[in-house]
Parts: structure tokens; sequence; C-alpha cells
């Protein structure tokens, strides 16, 4: 161990972005704005949309609406960090600010994996025992749900921070990443970080595991369900109402498996692809989500374009557009007894 007598300890740290395409990190920053302001203009569609109709209060739309939540914390946690690097050269961050960052990734992450279990849940009951659904899902119950997602994920996360911060960080500083991910941290430190790296696998193990464990489980009994359906077109759209979910997941937990098994076992992946799918893995999600559900589900699109319509009805440019055009052919036809007001 290095001796404080020699060495101090480091205040700051320097993240570089996407190793090796600093030169491209301009032009990099374009789909990351793009994304994020995606993500947050199609989350709060969502939660908005669920509010204001009283026909979307149910369970499913609540699981929803706690999604939508949870997936603009997350690109809040990670993206005003990337474009700063991006745009503004502006790659140092103090040392606390780097485990605050860390630790709201990791929660949002984790809560996210949480909601969608919980979704599987909803789609298994509705599914297979949907006489008992309204007496199993009922407000309390998914309140429940949802508060003991956030739960699971502070607690599970918390030591993160708190184990990093006893360890000595005296000569290496710079993170080769886009925002403060745990093992980046933990490497750089000067001293041993067997406690801090086996929690961390332990953490994701259990999540990764324990997590698709009951989704895989609950879509295995939806599926039994669903083939003992006589009916084709039942069948169907009994399947049709699980179609948002499933791309849910695969837009969640693929980008996450392939930057969990890189980042240990994947020693002969550049570090530019590594950090790219690291990247996505937090801002796709969150901007894919709302286009699914807007699209696959047909209560939250019809009611998305009401709301559209409404708004469009009321906008003043568009008021002021057929003011002028109705102006315009009244002067077209009475060209001697009208004056068109533009």
């Amino acid at each position: 161990m290095a001796d404080n007598s020699t060495y101090h300890y480091i205040s700051s740290f320097f993240l570089v972005g996407i190793p090796g395409l600093q030169d491209f990190h301009c032009w990099i920053g374009i789909p990351v704005c793009l994304l994020f302001v995606l993500a947050l203009l199609g989350n709060s569609i969502i939660i908005v949309t669920i509010k204001l109709e009283p026909s979307l209060h149910q369970p499913m739309y609540f699981f929803l609406c706690m999604l939508a939540m949870t997936d603009m914390g997350l690109v809040f946690s990670v993206a005003p960090r990337m474009l700063g690097i991006f745009w503004l050269e502006d790659h140092g961050i103090d040392f606390n600010m780097c485990l605050v960052q860390m630790y709201f990734i990791h929660t949002f992450c984790i809560m996210e994996s949480a909601l969608l279990v919980a979704m599987a849940f909803d789609r298994y009951v509705a599914i297979c025992i949907p006489l008992r659904y309204t007496t199993i899902l009922t407000t309390t119950m998914v309140i429940k749900m949802g508060l003991g997602s956030m739960t699971r994920a502070t607690l599970m996360v918390l030591p993160c921070p708190l184990l990093i911060k006893r360890l000595p960080y005296y000569t290496k500083n710079v993170i080769n990443h886009t925002y403060c991910e745990h093992m980046s941290v933990v490497k750089l430190a000067s001293a041993n970080t067997l406690i801090n790296r086996a929690y961390g696998i332990s953490v994701a193990l259990s999540v990764m595991i324990l997590d698709l464990g009951l989704i895989a489980t609950s879509y295995i009994k939806i599926l039994q369900a669903v083939f003992q359906l006589s009916s084709q077109n039942a069948r169907s759209k009994a399947l049709g109402t699980c179609a948002a979910h499933v791309c849910t997941i695969l837009a969640f937990y693929t980008p996450a498996l392939f930057s969990f098994l890189t980042h240990r076992i994947g020693k002969k992946v550049p570090p530019s692809v590594h950090i790219i799918f690291a990247s996505l893995y937090l801002l796709i999600p969150p901007t894919v989500n709302p286009l699914v559900y807007g699209v696959k589900t047909k209560q939250i699109r019809d009611r998305v374009m009401g709301i559209t319509s409404i708004l469009l009805d009321k906008c003043p440019v568009k008021v002021a557009f057929y003011h002028y055009y109705y102006d315009f052919k009244i002067y077209v036809k009475f060209p001697e007894t009208q004056n068109p007001t533009y």
C-alpha cells in the first residue's frame, strides 16, 4: 500500500468518455442528446396520459407509470454527464459526486428490473387467474410492490459507495467510461478490492438470476394457460397483451447481460465497444419503453392521440392558420366585398 506521506488522496476523477473515439465525441453527443430528449418526452407523455385518463387507473398502467418515472430518473442520472463530456469537454468529476452518480444509476437499474418482474406478475394474474385479478392486485398491493422495488434497490446498492469510500485512491484517477460505474471506480483503488468485487458481482448475479427467473416462471405459466385456450383468436389476444412487456424485457436485459459479461470475461472485446454498449444499456430502454407501450397498447395509443388532437386544436399557430386560410377563401370567392385580415 502506498505511504500517506508520499501520496495524496485523489479528490476527483477524470472521465475519458469513449476510449479511442475522443475525436468523434462531438458527433456521438448528437444521438445521446436525441435519446435523452425522446426519453424525457415519451415518459412524460406516458405519465400524464395515465394520470388524466381514469380508464387507465389499473394495476398494469400504475406499474407502467412507475417504470416511466424510473426511466426518467435513470436518464437524468447519466445523460447530462455524457453530454458534458462529449460537447463541453467537461471530464472532471468530484469524488463524492462520482459516488452519488454511481449510486443512483445502479439503484434505478435494479428498480427497473424489479418493476419488470412486477409487470410479469401482473400479466400472469390477468391471464392465468383473471377472476381473482381485482382481489389480488389491489391498489394497496401495487403500492407495496412499488415501494418494495425501491427499498430493495436502495438497500442493495447502498454498501457499494460505502465500501468504495473506505478505499485509498492515490495514483490512478482516470475512468475509461462515460459515467461512474462501480467496477470502473473499484479498479482504480490502491488497495485490495476483493470485498468490493465480490459484493458487486453478488448483487449483479442475484438481481439477474432472481428477476429473470421470476419473469421466466411467469411466462412459462402464461404460455401453458394460453395454449390451453381453444380459440386461436383468444390465444392471439392473450399473447398480444404481453408483447409490449416482452419487448421491454429484451431492450433492458440484452445490453445489460452483454455489458456485465464483457466487463468480467470479455477481455478481447475492444474497450470502445464495451463502453458504447454500457452507455446504450442506460439510454435505449428509457427511450424505447414509451414507444413500445404507445404502439402496442391500444388504450394508451388512443388516449395519446386524443390529447394530441385537443392540444393541436387549441394551438395558437393552428388557430391562426385556419383564420387566415378562411379569410383567403372568402377573399378569392368575393374579392369585391371582402378584405382579408392578413
